[in-house]
């Protein structure tokens, strides 16, 4: 019995696709609009902003004591600058996840053509062992 290769459906359907990327989603108004803000606040620029702003209000918070002082760094200070420096952080993990995703994307492709290739080489093996088998079944007749 003859081996016949079926070509699963992905490998068509791959053909046609690349790997889906954060800025690939349709989002619509809203969603341009909160990846505008998200960009905007999730900078360096921002943070530097937010830190400016809110040593506005130290030298309120070191007249008031030890308890102002805290209460300034807990709820202000670290609330507004360390949001934007971790949105900053999450920015640039993504940018990394893109890019990993990407490579095994890249990665799997190459699989995929070494597959193929496997898969042609040893069709043309078993046409040689097919044409062996015919050859010896007309030297040597079949035993009985």
């Amino acid at each position: 019995m003859e081996f016949q290769h079926v070509i699963h459906p992905r490998i068509a359907e791959r053909r046609k696709t690349k790997p889906p990327k954060t800025t690939d989603a349709a989002v619509g108004f809203n969603g341009k609009l909160a990846l505008l803000i998200t960009k905007a606040v999730g900078s360096m620029w921002c943070a530097y902003l937010f830190a400016a702003f809110d040593l506005l209000s130290l030298p309120a918070a070191i007249r008031g004591g030890i308890q102002s002082i805290v209460s300034w760094v807990a709820q202000t200070f670290l609330q507004l600058v360390l949001l934007s420096i971790i949105m900053v952080g999450q920015n640039v993990q993504s940018v990394a996840a893109d890019k990993r995703a990407e490579q095994t994307y890249s990665d799997a492709e190459a699989i995929l053509h070494e597959c193929l290739e496997l898969q042609r080489h040893l069709g043309s093996q078993d046409a040689a062992l097919n044409q062996l088998v015919a050859r010896m079944e007309t030297l040597v007749p079949p035993a009985a």
